[in-house]
């Protein structure tokens, strides 16, 4: 698995996650959608964590500064 998320991309990420749980933390969002806002901050999660994000790789992203793809 190469990294393909660079440091701007996962605060970003990171912090969206936080939002979103927020949001349904505190009541703001309920039912079916806080479940799927629920999935999405997780998926933001995990692809900051791992440095990884499985998109970009379909797409031959990078946000790596100086990393370019090849294949």
């Amino acid at each position: 698995m190469t990294k393909n998320v660079g440091t701007i991309d996962r605060i970003v990420r990171s912090t969206a996650a936080v939002v979103l749980l927020f949001l349904i933390l505190t009541g703001a969002v309920e039912g079916t959608l806080a479940v799927i806002l629920g999935v999405v901050a997780a998926a933001l999660l995990v692809t900051s964590a791992v440095s990884f994000c499985p998109a970009y790789f379909a797409l031959k992203l990078s946000t790596l500064a100086g990393v370019k793809r090849k294949d």
